[in-house]
């Protein structure tokens, strides 16, 4: 670990325990601390602001790629990371450096002085003086938890403002009902600004709706003024400027077409200076963004998985993740049939007997393990009791390792078969263990 490194682990833990909650949705304090600090969010490149339950870190992916396949300079601010801290904030499209960082915190706990504000306030304020700092010709901005009062929602006039798919999660926080939910994700639409609205169930649409209707906010709603679909092994595009052939997303499954459109559709409405083709073409075929149906071809972990066999890694952790990413796993079935087995870890805020219903009938096994180091994490019996209840056949493993040994002597067991398709899935945390683990 450089000193660096070990600098900024050392910030981040004196962070942690500014405010006894994890998460208090207010804004008043990290408008006070942005305000001792010379309000940096008033000296931002124009920005995109991202919302939504489901999609909105795809979304921002490829609005990053899309933007920076034009030549633009893109500042970006995502949540939360899978291996090191820095990966939420890039300047200029480049990872903060550790030493900055660590400076740029130090600096903010210093003009904080000890006053209460949760670690993803002060956080968020320490990205903005850092954005304010450099030059960039954009900024990609995704809401951390709900919208209304999130942390990033200090921007009084983004260039451009996008909800995805909402859906039920963090219900501890925004309630179980999708209208209030929808409600809070819409708290980001502003006066006059342009919204972008993916794929929406009828209650939230309208509820977002209503939002842009009262403050005059002009709508772009996919499935009603822009459309996207496969065909022919390409992408179609359409709205009402025209029709775009394009190749299909390097991110794999048919919810990256959708979180795509979502991203052109924003960038069409900004302005043609943002709006390329040939960069909107080009950004589909260079987006990267780990963790979401990302093949693992090499490390550890491959080394213990039975020969030949797939090994794919997804952090989606709700019911209408699992479902798209079922659906992205039996499109790769027709391609070539394989048997899938599951390696699941999930926090116990998480709905795991949903997020399993998808894989009744795909998956011929799921291996359940717990989260190293998360507290809030399934324990690997528990989280076999949901999948069976969900009615798959499950085992509980002491980590990852013994998943992939288990299932290779399962595989053994069926030699005659194909090599297996193994989803590492369920929690974003755990993705990070992997990444970090699999080297």
């Amino acid at each position: 670990m450089s000193l660096s490194t070990a600098r900024t682990d050392a910030v981040l833990a004196r962070l942690l325990a500014l405010h006894p909650k994890k998460i208090d949705l207010v804004l008043d304090r990290i408008q006070r601390l942005l305000g001792e600090l010379g309000h940096p969010e008033r000296r931002l490149p124009p920005v995109i602001h991202v919302a939504g339950t489901n999609g909105k870190g795809s979304t921002c992916a490829f609005s990053r790629a899309m933007l920076e396949a034009q030549g633009l300079k893109v500042h970006v601010y995502t949540s939360p990371h899978l291996v090191e801290f820095r990966e939420r904030i890039r300047l200029a499209g480049e990872l903060i450096s550790e030493a900055e960082l660590a400076a740029t915190l130090e600096e903010c706990e210093r003009v904080n002085d000890g006053a209460p504000i949760t670690f993803f306030e002060i956080t968020t304020a320490a990205a903005f003086l850092a954005f304010a700092r450099h030059k960039a010709d954009a900024l990609v901005l995704e809401v951390g938890l709900g919208g209304k009062y999130d942390a990033t929602n200090v921007i009084a006039k983004p260039r451009m403002t996008i909800i995805t798919p909402v859906g039920l999660d963090h219900a501890e926080f925004l309630g179980e009902q999708i209208s209030g939910i929808a409600a809070e994700k819409a708290g980001i639409v502003k006066p006059g600004v342009p919204l972008i609205v993916g794929p929406q169930e009828d209650t939230a649409r309208d509820v977002i709706l209503r939002r842009a209707d009262a403050l005059c906010a002009p709508v772009q709603m996919f499935g009603q003024d822009f459309f996207a679909h496969q065909e022919h092994g390409r992408m179609v595009y359409q709205d009402t400027d025209g029709l775009l052939d394009l190749p299909m997303p390097k991110l794999i499954g048919r919810h990256q077409i959708e979180n795509a459109a979502v991203a052109i559709a924003g960038l069409r409405r900004a302005g043609a200076d943002w709006s390329d083709d040939r960069g909107i073409e080009r950004g589909l075929r260079s987006v990267d963004w780990p963790a979401r149906l990302q093949r693992l071809t090499r490390g550890h972990l491959i080394e213990l998985a039975p020969d030949g066999a797939e090994v794919w890694l997804d952090g989606g952790h709700n019911p209408h993740c699992a479902a798209a990413i079922a659906t992205a796993i039996a499109d790769l079935e027709e391609r070539g049939e394989r048997a899938l087995y599951l390696v699941t870890g999930m926090l116990r805020t998480k709905d795991a007997s949903g997020f399993f219903a998808p894989f009744r009938g795909l998956a011929r096994h799921v291996a359940t393990v717990s989260i190293p180091g998360e507290e809030m994490s399934y324990g690997a019996g528990e989280l076999y009791d949901r999948a069976r209840g969900a009615g798959l056949d499950a085992a509980p493993a002491e980590d990852v390792e013994d998943a992939m040994l288990q299932i290779a002597a399962w595989a053994r067991a069926h030699a005659k078969e194909p090599p297996p398709r193994i989803l590492i899935c369920g929690s974003l945390y755990l993705a990070g263990t992997v990444l970090a683990e699999n080297g």
